[in-house]
């Protein structure tokens, strides 16, 4: 399906949501319940400033092919019928803690909490599968693997330059395998008619001595 890439969105959104909601410490900035007016959003950085809106950038900032998963060959789902595989993707996102400025006198400190609980739930939730699952990606069976990427401060700041922003505090994460299906209608093959089976006799060449 061509919406796995904003479901998996999604899907990070809202595991995030719902951990940041509920940790003790940070609910009374997440849980509106509690008053708290914090977000986790799909949103770039600067977007959710000019918005002034504090809370969590998710932001998808690079999609790469899975080269290693490319080449599998089509699927049979049916004795005459092959599925052609879907695309194989890697996802990037940046993630970053917005708390606009020096909100309840909590600053970087509170920044570096938000930051914390993120890096905490992927830690314990390093593939999202079943009922963490959301939007079209829900009962599909998919397992979407996250991961901390081991960037330097080159490449991290090369991503702030395209933002046209300072640098701020911030990690990226890699999300596996996304696969895009196919759009193309399922080919023929040709189905198995007749098994035959050969004998032969096996002998030892030269000197068995």
């Amino acid at each position: 399906m061509y919406t796995a890439l904003r479901s998996t969105t999604v899907t990070l959104v809202e595991i995030l949501t719902q951990h940041l909601e509920n940790d003790s410490a940070l609910r009374t900035f997440f849980n509106p319940l509690d008053g708290g007016t914090m977000v986790v959003s799909a949103s770039t950085p600067q977007e959710m400033t000019d918005n002034n809106l504090a809370g969590l950038s998710v932001w998808l900032y690079r999609i790469d092919r899975d080269d290693q998963l490319l080449n599998h060959p089509p699927r049979r789902i049916g004795f005459d019928r092959s599925e052609k595989r879907g695309l194989p993707l890697r996802l990037h996102y940046l993630i970053t803690p917005i708390a606009n400025g020096n909100q309840d006198g909590n600053g970087p400190p509170l920044e570096q909490s938000i930051l914390g609980k993120a890096l905490q739930t992927f830690h314990d939730h390093p593939l999202l599968s079943g009922v963490d699952l959301q939007d079209d990606l829900s009962g599909s069976g998919m397992e979407i693997a996250v991961r901390l990427e081991p960037l330097g401060l080159e490449e991290i700041t090369r991503v702030w330059d395209a933002l046209e922003q300072s640098y701020q505090l911030c990690v990226s994460y890699e999300a596996t395998v996304i696969l895009v299906a196919s759009d193309a209608e399922a080919g023929a093959v040709s189905p198995v008619d007749v098994l035959e089976t050969e004998y032969g006799l096996a002998t030892i060449q030269g000197d068995a001595a």
